[in-house]
């Protein structure tokens, strides 16, 4: 009788056959600072986690990992990417340099943070989808024009998709943002989630192509 059972089990795995890998959750980490791992908010309704519910609510198997901190810079982000990107991570979403805009860091300094974050990963065979990001006005034109120029130059630089800029329609909205008027709210965030949803869906899509 056991014989027999051992048989039927070992014809139900032949039949079913390995997990194709196209049907795996895709692994994605976010590389952020507060914005997206979610300051003040419940971690529920921290980008990374809003994203990944919405993406499995459409039938697209991902696992996102939050890596974000707090306050951190470019420069932050590249100094700890190694343990902040574990091995198996398929894809990553870049989310930093609205700390270095704040604090009217160098833009040569940012630049050459995200381009090192970019080299890294693409030397592990990460896809990367680069997230932009606006300096405020309170630095002058000069600065803007300079720190402003490098999401779009380095995505084409080193082809990679990139959202233009991550709090498009959250931003100066006090409905969507917290009390000190920089983090979103749990709607703030939904709202960024929504807008980021098509660049996600197609950067998704792609490693899935990818693995057929």
């Amino acid at each position: 009788m056991h014989i027999a059972v051992l048989i039927l089990a070992f014809m139900t795995i032949l039949a079913s056959g390995p997990v194709r890998a196209e049907n795996r959750p895709v692994k994605l980490v976010v590389l952020g600072d507060s914005l997206s791992a979610g300051l003040g908010l419940a971690g529920q309704a921290a980008f990374p986690a809003r994203l990944q519910k919405a993406l499995r609510d459409k039938g697209i198997a991902v696992d996102i990992g939050n890596a974000g901190v707090s306050g951190d810079t470019a420069s932050g982000g590249r100094d700890r990417l190694d343990w902040s990107v574990p091995e198996g991570t398929e894809g990553v979403i870049v989310e930093l340099g609205a700390n270095d805009a704040l604090r009217g860091i160098d833009p040569a300094v940012t630049r050459a943070a995200l381009s090192d974050i970019l080299t890294r990963l693409k030397a592990r065979g990460i896809r990367v989808l680069l997230c932009g990001m606006l300096a405020p006005p309170n630095y002058g034109a000069d600065f803007a024009e300079r720190f402003n120029a490098i999401y779009p130059e380095l995505a084409r630089k080193f082809d990679v998709p990139l959202y233009p800029f991550f709090l498009d329609g959250v931003a100066a909205d006090a409905r969507l943002n917290q009390a000190d008027g920089i983090h979103p709210t749990a709607e703030g965030v939904d709202v960024i989630v929504t807008r980021i949803m098509p660049t996600v869906e197609a950067f998704v899509g792609t490693m899935n192509e990818q693995r057929r």
